[in-house]
């Protein structure tokens, strides 16, 4: 049973955020001193780092299943809840993040590289924290954001500076023992290499990587034998070298056909047709291998191709091919761009941008989408009508409904909010104006406008106190009936 894995699936679960609090703050001869709950702490992350330890994913191969540390609840006394505790996976250099859909978000090379994947949930905020000059005493909290959960597919592309393909058993694996110190597994029949195998060459004051990609057999692109779970670990080599044996018996097989087979598949592949190639003749230390590579060499040289005749077995031929490959890598280096230090980019919204979108469905429903409603939704506790206000507020004041209006909504529309859906019931003095036909014509607006202006309270508020005599004798008024209402009483009637 092999031990390299080099694709999995992760199902990850990111850390919750805890609850706010609600608590009021009580002691002795001070039974109401104003709240006092905490806020809950932050879910856990879930991050991927390049560890240059890690060679496999054989670790997520067992234990596909991942979950960070939820965030602790608010407390009394303005305790705030501790924040779960971040989760970092070490994965191999070159390894690829997918979604399900195929989509690539992340491509990590090179040692402490790190992409958070799926981020926790924000802690919810404790009444404390609510309090305002209008709402000294919240009696609800906010509920914890639930913390991201997907799945993601990892795949290991090798990051190597040559790759050595070509048919099964045409020496790759005994050719890179000869290179580097790589001890893969050699035999003398097929598919014997089951896993990419990477050694390290030196060659005076250059050092490079191979790595010896399992045999390619015709339709190795489409699915067959074992090329189309391989092909990706060549993907980010410089330098292809076509090992080819010279001295194979199979009836139909030449070093000639053996190139343009492998080529066809890694064309069909696609996205190497750029890299330089040399092309190496084994085995030649067998009398009719020797032969037979002296005979096609200048058919293969004719196509532009610098060929090899080298033998694992005597290393004959080995040290020309190992500075001619360093010298093909040191010119892809010289021409690869510079990387660049990571830059964090701000982009500031724009001034037209209300955060959030409305679109009507196919079932009638308006479907309000933006990042701070969808959040809002999730923090709120439905069970509490004080809580509901507090979102209907929010979301006035965000202008959700005023948009609603202008997009069609009536009153005791179907809006959908994330998971959430309501019966709209628009509120005037939340902030926002709601007008489903022409100004003026709402009974509440009219409510609203009638109502005494601040220069007509002021002028009866006067009026009263120039009658202090008449109060004090206690004289009817002209409808028969005693004003006796203070100022504080009149005040509060108005």
């Amino acid at each position: 049973m092999t031990t390299f894995v080099d694709r999995v699936v992760l199902h990850l679960q990111a850390g919750d955020g805890g609850h706010g609090c609600v608590s009021i703050h009580r002691e002795k001869f001070k039974p109401f001193g104003g709240p006092d709950g905490g806020n809950g702490g932050h879910g856990g992350s879930v991050s991927l780092v390049v560890d240059s330890q890690v060679h496999t994913l054989l670790d997520f191969h067992f234990r596909p299943h991942v979950k960070a540390e939820n965030g602790k609840g608010g407390a009394g006394s303005n305790r705030d809840g501790a924040n779960g505790r971040d989760l970092v996976l070490k994965v191999p250099d070159g390894t690829v993040v997918h979604d399900v859909d195929g989509t690539v978000l992340a491509d990590l090379v090179g040692a402490g590289t790190t992409f958070e994947v799926a981020r926790g949930g924000r802690g919810g905020r404790g009444n404390a924290s609510l309090a305002n000059a209008r709402r000294k005493a919240p009696g609800f909290a906010e509920l914890g954001e639930p913390g991201d959960r997907l799945d993601v597919v990892l795949e290991l592309k090798s990051v190597a500076d040559v790759g050595l393909v070509g048919f099964p058993s045409a020496g790759k694996s005994s050719l890179i023992s000869v290179l580097s110190a790589a001890k893969p597994k050699i035999a003398d029949y097929p598919f014997t290499t089951l896993v990419p195998n990477l050694g390290v060459v030196r060659v005076d004051e250059h050092t490079f990587t191979v790595a010896d990609v399992p045999g390619l057999i015709p339709g190795a692109a489409t699915g067959k034998g074992l090329g189309l779970e391989f092909l990706r670990h060549i993907e980010r080599c410089a330098v292809l070298v076509h090992v080819v044996d010279a001295a194979t018996l199979e009836p139909g097989r030449d070093p000639v056909a053996d190139i343009d087979a492998i080529e066809a598949e890694l064309s069909e592949y696609g996205g190497l047709a750029d890299r330089p190639r040399l092309v190496v003749l084994n085995k030649i230390d067998v009398p009719d291998g020797r032969d037979l590579a002296e005979i096609v060499r200048p058919d293969i040289e004719a196509r532009g191709l610098r060929v090899f005749e080298v033998s694992a077995v005597t290393r004959e031929g080995l040290r020309e091919l190992t500075f001619a490959v360093a010298e093909l890598v040191e010119q892809s280096r010289a021409v690869a761009p510079d990387l660049e230090p990571t830059r964090i980019v701000i982009r500031p919204i724009a001034v037209d941008d209300a955060g959030f979108t409305i679109e009507a469905a196919p079932d009638g429903a308006y479907v309000v989408r933006g990042q701070r409603p969808e959040r809002w939704v999730k923090q709120t506790n439905f069970d509490n009508e004080e809580a509901v206000g507090y979102l209907a507020d929010r979301l006035a004041r965000l202008g959700v409904e005023e948009q609603l209006g202008r997009a069609g909504a009536e009153p005791g529309s179907l809006v959908r909010i994330g998971e959430r859906e309501f019966d709209w019931q628009p509120t005037l003095y939340a902030g926002a104006e709601y007008v489903p036909s022409a100004r003026g014509t709402d009974s509440r607006l009219a409510e609203k406008i009638t109502r005494p202006s601040a220069a007509e309270r002021l002028a009866a508020r006067k009026a009263r106190r120039q009658r202090p005599s008449e109060e004090a004798a206690g004289e009817p008024a002209p409808d028969g009936t005693v004003d006796r209402l203070d100022d504080g009483a009149a005040e509060g009637a108005d």
